[in-house]
Formats: C-alpha cells, structure tokens, sequence
C-alpha cells in the first residue's frame, strides 16, 4: 500500500474508531502513533511520542484557550443569560413566534461572551423554555430555536473553534473574528426569519406574549449594556491593535469576572467549581490537539494532504465547486462528529488543499466554522439536539429534531450566501 492510501485508511479508521464511541483525542493517538510506526518504524514513532506532546501544547499563543474558556464559564456563572433574554423579549417579544426570535436573538448575545455552543443551549434553554411553555409555545418550535440559537457561540467572536482553527493554520486570529461577525449576525437574522415564517404558517405553534413598554426597555438594557461592552473590547480591541489575542482573552476573562462578582455569583465554592470547570474544559481541549498532533504527524509522513492538494489542484473542477463538495463533506461528517473534533481531524488534511486553490484562509476557517455549526443539529448526533433535551424536563429527543428542520435550511442558505459572496466574510476584516 502506498503511503498516501495508507494515510487514507488512517483517515478512515479514525472516523470507525470514533463512530464506535472511542474518545476523539485517542482514537486520533491510536491511529497516528500506529501509522508512524508502520511508515517510518518504532524509533521515529517513540520520538513522536516523546516531544509531540509537549511541542503540541506549549507556544504561548495556546494560552489563549483556557483564558476564553475561563472568561466564558465566568460569563455563564454571572446569570447574564435571563437578563440578556428579557431584553430582546422586551422588544420583539409580542410579535408572534417573538419569544423564539427572543431565544435566538440571547443566544447570539451571550454566545459572543462565552464563545461555547453547549454552555450557551444549556443557558439560556434554563431560561427562555419555561417562558415559551408558559405562553404555550410548541416544544418542537421552543426547543429546536434553542439548540439552532445556540450554534451561533461557535461563531460568533470570541469562538474558541475560531482560535483553535487560526492556531492550526496560523490565520490572524483578530481577523478570523472581525470576518466571523457578518456571518454570525446573517445566521441570527436567518434563524429568526425561520421562526416568523414557521409561525405565519401555524400560528397555533407560537402565541403572541405581552407587549413591553420603553421605560422597562430602557431599565432592561441599563442591566446589559456591560456585556455588549466587554464583546466590543475584546473584539475592537484586537483589530484596533490595542492588544494581542492573547491579551484579549486576559481582558474578557477578567472582565467577565467582574461582572460575576458585581453580580453576587462569585463565592468561595462557586470559584473553585468555575476553576475546576475551567481546567476540565482546558485539558479535554488540549488532550485532543495531543491527540492530533499524533495524527498529523502520521498524515504529514505519508504525505496525504500533498497528494490531495496536488490533485484537486490540477482537477478540472471550478474552486466553487469544490468548496461546495468540501462543505457537503462536512455536513455529512457533522452528523456523527462534533464540531471541534471535526475541525481538529479534517483542516490538517485541507488545508493544504484551501491553499492550493488560493481560498481566502479568513473565508475558508469562517466556512469550516459555519458547517461545524449544522452539525450540532444535525441528528443523529447533533450534541446541541442533547443538550437542550437534557435541561427541559420531559423533552423527547423526537420532539427537538421535529423541529429543526427550519434551521437546518437556513444554515444552508447562510452557506450559500457565504460562498457566493465571499465578502460577506472579507469586508470587515480587510481582506
């Protein structure tokens, strides 16, 4: 077998191994260090386990991870997610199907802060579901708006996918968030034309709620108006130039933190749980790029990613359509993997492939970014479809995938629009 075919099987058996329940970061260990091995013998594969592990891990533009993390959890913790609900109910809340445009629309708000798709549906679902319920709201409408809305934490800036893909790519990652803007605000758009559309249609699926006045408005917004503050500091603040990624990510964590404590959430047990947490989701993140550098190394060596460039390259085939294979790749991978893993197993291997054509790497990790996100509600395995189940007591799962579809279609409008016109992506962030 030649080495790129046996790059393919490796390829292939990670996704087996990894369908058969295996944790992404061993299967993608397992396979690479098994591949070194069979390429270039145990001497080079007892090097790659003696320093990949450490090389992996230890730049200091890595440190930039746990702080958005830290910042995120610290977000979650400060009980922004009812404040940021009952502010855009407070406007959009009477129209009919607002109060699920009201989820979607706190979903985007507090997924920029927190920059996690599974922390931001397990939020606001705490918040916006009972809501809903008590207007008598459709379960399948409520809760798919739930999971769909919570997808846009993994694009909107700061995304920790954004920051992982840019690190593996060495793509700017302050522009990688400022291109990642113009998506995310069209998905949120999208999202809520599916629910005012799916709710002209049967309007016995969302009742109208109350009317708000301005002066409750006003009060509302005086309680949020620091979180939008501390999304355009880290945010402007790295494409101003007032500070680095990294720099940034101290600044929202910090800045998160002070809302927590302003907020009363910060106690003794409370900040050694957010710690713990903090250093859960850090080392599970840094476990799979161990993981991953193993695997990469393996595909490096047989020189897959090469070979796969060289020949899309030199294929007849229009760049558009094969970005348009590309992204079809992924929505089918998305329904069996979740989306850092997938980012982390697949943009190794295409990179070299997005380069080779001349994409835009901004557009391209925005793009890859973008269909990650259909696979969190993509079933069988969309993890954001669980996740909402898991916090609404009595939610069948066949109740949240009944309503999904809405959203799926709007994500893949949004994707064509992205790809018909790139800048969509490209225009704020310079390109």
């Amino acid at each position: 077998m030649s080495s790129p075919m046996l790059g393919l099987a490796g390829f292939l058996l990670t996704l087996a191994l990894i369908g058969l329940g295996f944790p992404v970061a061993i299967a993608m260990a397992v396979v690479g260090l098994g591949g070194v091995m069979l390429v270039q013998g145990w001497g080079q594969a007892a090097y790659v386990l003696s320093t990949s592990p450490f090389e992996s891990i230890f730049p200091y533009s890595f440190s930039v991870i746990p702080l958005f993390v830290l910042m995120g959890v610290f977000a979650a913790r400060a009980g922004l997610s009812r404040s940021l609900f009952e502010l855009v109910n407070a406007f959009v809340g009477h129209w009919r199907g607002g109060l699920a445009v009201s989820t979607v629309g706190a979903c985007a708000i507090f997924g920029a802060i927190c920059g996690s798709s599974l922390a931001t549906v397990a939020t606001i679902g705490r918040v916006a579901m009972p809501e809903m319920r008590r207007y008598g709201y459709d379960d399948s409408l409520s809760s798919a708006a739930v999971a769909a809305g919570g997808t846009l934490g993994v694009l909107i800036p700061p995304s920790i996918i954004l920051v992982i893909f840019g690190l593996l790519t060495q793509t700017s990652i302050g522009q990688l968030f400022v291109g990642a803007i113009i998506p995310g605000l069209l998905g949120t758009v999208l999202y809520a034309l599916a629910v005012m559309i799916r709710a002209r249609m049967r309007p016995d699926l969302a009742p109208r709620a109350d009317r708000v006045g301005w002066r409750s408005r006003v009060s509302l917004f005086g309680r949020v108006w620091p979180v939008l503050l501390l999304f355009f500091v880290v945010v402007g603040g790295i494409q101003l130039g007032w500070f680095s990624p990294t720099e940034a990510a101290g600044v929202g964590a910090v800045g998160a933190f002070l809302l927590a404590l302003i907020a009363g959430s910060i106690t003794g047990p409370t900040l050694r749980e957010i710690v713990r947490e903090t250093a859960g989701l850090t080392g599970m993140i840094f476990l799979i790029l161990i993981g991953a550098s193993f695997f990469n190394f393996f595909l490096e060596t047989t020189g897959l990613p090469r070979m796969l460039a060289e020949s899309i390259g030199g294929s007849d085939l229009h760049p558009t359509m094969i970005m348009v294979l590309i992204l079809l790749f992924y929505i089918v991978l998305g329904c069996f993997m979740d989306s850092m893993s997938m980012v982390l197993l697949t943009v190794p291997l295409l990179a070299p492939v997005a380069l080779a054509l001349d994409y835009d790497m901004v557009w391209f990790g925005v793009l890859v970014v973008t269909v990650a996100e259909i696979g969190l509600i993509t079933p069988p395995v969309g993890m954001n479809l669980f996740v909402v189940q898991g916090t609404v007591p009595g939610l069948k799962q066949a109740t949240v995938v009944r309503g999904i579809l809405p959203f799926v279609l709007a994500d893949i409008v949004r994707l064509a629009l992205l790809v018909a016109f790139p800048v969509l992506t490209l225009w704020l962030a310079g390109r």
